[in-house]
């Protein structure tokens, strides 16, 4: 299977091409023109690796020997955290998928290095990279508003033939996410804490993908460019995988329920429903920062007068959902695709049709949830367990019908947030707060968690978007250590 451009459908490529070169024609993303039909139950006793390659073979890449090497990076996951609640017959597994009563599954997915579930995707995503660019030097940027950084950073950590630049908003992560970007030491990783948003950081991404003259710069220094981000198409693949996977697991019909910012997570519940598994519907819960929820309940995508604002659940702190782009181009192709995205782009705005609107209906549903709403779903449910608050927000949805809330980050990771809403007073001290919940709740906590509050910061700066490039250039000639 060939991947298109979601502007010109004409535009195919390998998928080895959409990995190490994400930038598609026309500004658009390379995504799949059809997705294959996969029998996923069928594999119900399979390990989740075992079962994982089965579906990327549907995919018929025909690189199943690298997939199959890539998927030995979840032997870095706490592999049994599934026997917990729900047995999976003793499998190894990297998820936990965490049974509530009946009605209502979590499925754990950060259980890998970063505890968040952009490892899931992550992980295998840079052995894939090194494979296939095992004879070149690459340069991997990735833009984060709190997960993706760490994950990135951490998945190539080390690795000879990549350096990775990430940048993040200076003020737009929780401060433990920011101590991992910048306290890891390896030579060959480098954050930028950016002056703006996480929507500004991903532009800055998108135009360093496609500026000619800073490839042609890289291209002297013998390195080639691409994306750690969910721009490219790698990272949604491993994430059909987990949703699929869960609803096998339960083998029933069910509502898949995502915190959702940049919609990469959602896009790959919905592309598990179009290829087999027993999905009925994707709730797409947000914060504050509502424009999904608008999207999809009124069919406008509006950024005019739209200021970004910051909440507790700061990785869905995103007004420009990249991945919104593939599900309009598998709704209704690229045409209409490259039309609506022309219109945002110059007027900062689209609106659908109504027929196209309740096409989407016919898959999503949307609700968002505020900050004092998100608390205090953390705080009734702590009876139970622990959650963070991108996962609290999904607690918005009531209804009787079987589902399965998608829990993207351990609890750890928003100290702040967690200690005022379940002792109802602010955080002082992070680490002395993250003891405090540990030992009030009984909850485990690795060593290595608490040990990075004594690493320390090691980048101050804060850069303006129009230094990012230069800065980049220095640091790859060493000049700027």
């Amino acid at each position: 299977m060939k991947l298109v451009s979601t502007r010109n459908a004409n535009e195919s490529v390998e998928f080895s091409q959409a990995i190490l070169a994400p930038s598609a024609s026309k500004g658009g993303l390379y995504s799949p023109l059809s997705l294959p039909n996969f029998d996923g139950y069928k594999f119900k006793d399979l390990s989740y690796k075992d079962f994982a390659l089965k579906l990327i073979q549907s995919f018929e890449f025909k690189l199943d020997k690298l997939f199959e090497r890539a998927l030995q990076s979840y032997e870095k996951f706490d592999e049994k955290s599934c026997e917990k609640h729900l047995k999976f017959s003793g499998k190894s597994c990297p998820i936990r998928l965490f049974k509530v009563n009946d009605k209502l599954y979590i499925n754990e997915l950060y259980h890998g290095p970063t505890r968040a579930f952009k490892d899931m995707a992550l992980q295998p995503f840079a052995s894939l990279v090194s494979e296939l660019a095992k004879d070149k030097n690459m340069l991997i940027i990735c833009a984060t508003s709190g997960d993706t950084g760490p994950a990135t950073l951490k998945a190539f950590e080390s690795t000879l033939n990549s350096r990775v630049v990430c940048l993040y908003p200076a003020f737009g992560t929780s401060s433990f996410q920011a101590l991992q970007m910048t306290s890891l030491k390896a030579k060959n990783l480098k954050s930028l804490a950016i002056k703006g948003d996480f929507d500004a950081a991903q532009r800055a991404l998108k135009d360093l993908l496609s500026d000619s003259n800073f490839k042609e710069s890289l291209n002297l220094a013998k390195i080639e460019l691409t994306a750690a981000n969910s721009v490219n198409f790698g990272r949604i693949l491993f994430q059909i995988i987990y949703h699929y996977y869960a609803l096998v697991q339960i083998d029933k019909e069910a509502d898949i329920i995502v915190p959702s910012g940049n919609f990469g997570d959602a896009l790959g519940a919905y592309y598990a429903k179009k290829m087999g598994a027993k999905i009925r519907r994707i709730k797409i819960a947000s914060n504050s920062n509502n424009i999904l929820t608008d999207f999809f309940t009124k069919g406008e995508y509006d950024l005019r007068n739209r200021v970004l604002q910051k909440t507790i659940s700061p990785a869905m702190d995103i007004l420009i959902s990249s991945n919104v782009e593939r599900l309009i181009f598998d709704k209704f192709g690229d045409k209409r695709t490259f039309e609506l995205y022309e219109k945002l782009k110059n007027e900062n705005y689209f609106k659908l049709t109504k027929n196209e609107l309740n096409e989407l209906k016919k898959d999503f549903e949307a609700e968002f949830c505020t900050d004092r709403e998100c608390k205090k779903f953390i705080k009734d449910f702590s009876k139970i367990a622990l959650i963070d608050p991108h996962t609290a927000t999904c607690f918005k949805f009531k209804n009787d019908k079987t589902s399965i809330i998608t829990s993207t980050a351990e609890w750890v990771k928003f100290v702040p947030s967690m200690f005022e809403a379940l002792f109802d007073k602010p955080c002082v001290d992070e680490k002395n707060a993250m003891l405090e919940i540990t030992r009030a709740y009984k909850n485990d906590l690795k060593s290595e968690l608490l040990a990075l509050f004594d690493e320390g910061q090691v980048e101050g700066k804060i850069y303006e978007v129009a230094e990012l490039k230069n800065t980049i250039l220095q640091w790859i000639k060493g000049d700027n250590k």
